[in-house]
């Protein structure tokens, strides 16, 4: 499960790629206010500093007050963005092409780097994981199978997440339409009990799909990396490995507080392409646009310890220590290269 980035990646960025001309930047109605939505990843008082530090730049860049936007549900920060209820959002590429096929003056703005500062490892995981004391039973032979999971109480974070729903339910479907009994296995039989489940829990964010599963609720979660990585530590195997085993940490915040101490292994980690911001050019305008593309893609933001926290800081930043870029790179999936550029003009250069 971990030699390919997902087929459900080719075709999320095969449209992203098709879309990111099709913004109307002409017609944009600009006003005094940046309105910023964010998805309930992101929502946390956790990450309140972070937010604000994005917001004060972002003020100063364009010279506008900033107003956030927190939620609770994946489909109203989406539906928020393409509905011109808001100038900008942080989401996933699922998120991205939701919204740009609602409306298509929602374009691309930048993208977080991979450690080398450029886009070849701008990446991070989708995990399934349960939890250690109850391994054994999705192993078979001594490994995990995905033969396991069915009739199983299983939680998702969101339809609308790329690594808490359609890599997962991807990778499911592949595997189990292969047998005649799931032979036409949909995503929406994904979403709620039978075929397949004998239960289907939604977090509505990727920590509250962890807790699902820490808590007893649910038998087998999928969520990323990077949302809990402040909240857990490794405690056995290597990172982002299937095996690999995680400890919650004794002075985890909610909702992890609650949790305290459990572990959790992974049946498997699947590499997923980083998220974009993304704008609605109807609503910002080009000028703003310009403006916090430039702010977004410069040191200042890259070295901004509120944004980036190096790891001797114990406060939670949106990124660990990594850099936003704007570069056009290239990423090889499954022998093929797709070419993707997160910025308005890629249609132009293409």
């Amino acid at each position: 499960m971990k030699t390919k980035l997902l087929l459900i990646m080719i075709a999320v960025f095969a449209v992203l790629l098709t879309a990111c001309g099709g913004g109307n930047s002409g017609s944009a109605t600009a006003d005094d206010v940046i309105k910023i939505v964010w998805y309930p990843n992101e929502s946390g008082n956790d990450l309140k500093s972070s937010r604000d530090e994005i917001g004060r730049l972002i003020s100063e860049a364009t010279g506008k007050e900033v107003e956030h936007q927190l939620t609770t549900d994946y489909s109203i920060a989406i539906e928020t963005l393409a509905g011109n209820n808001a100038d900008l959002a942080f989401m996933g590429s699922q998120g991205y092409v939701e919204a740009n096929n609602r409306n298509d003056a929602v374009q691309t703005l930048a993208v977080k780097s991979g450690e080398s500062g450029i886009l070849d490892d701008a990446k991070y995981y989708s995990w399934l994981a349960v939890n250690v004391d109850e391994q054994d039973k999705f192993k078979e032979n001594g490994e995990f199978s995905l033969d396991t999971i069915a009739d199983t109480r299983f939680s998702f974070v969101s339809n609308s997440s790329t690594s808490g729903f359609k890599v997962p339910s991807s990778t499911i479907i592949e595997h189990f339409s292969q047998q005649e009994a799931y032979a036409d296995l949909t995503e929406e039989d994904l979403m709620g009990s039978g075929p397949l489940f004998s239960q289907v829990l939604f977090g509505n964010s990727h920590q509250g799909s962890a807790v699902n599963l820490l808590s007893g609720n649910a038998d087998v979660a999928a969520f990323c990396d990077t949302c809990v990585e402040e909240y857990v530590e490794l405690a056995e195997g290597e990172e982002n490995t299937a095996g690999g085993v995680y400890r919650v940490k004794d002075n985890a915040a909610e909702p992890f507080n609650s949790v305290t101490g459990k572990e959790f292994t992974l049946m498997s980690s699947d590499p997923v392409l980083n998220e974009p911001f993304v704008v609605n050019m109807d609503v910002i305008g080009q000028a703003d646009f310009d403006k916090i593309q430039e702010l977004l893609t410069s040191d200042e933001v890259a070295n901004n310890e509120k944004i980036f926290a190096p790891e001797r800081i114990q406060n939670r930043a949106l990124y660990s220590l990594k850099v936003i870029k704007k570069d056009c790179c290239q990423w090889k999936m499954n022998g093929m290269i797709q070419f993707a550029k997160f910025q308005s003009n890629f249609s132009k250069e293409k």
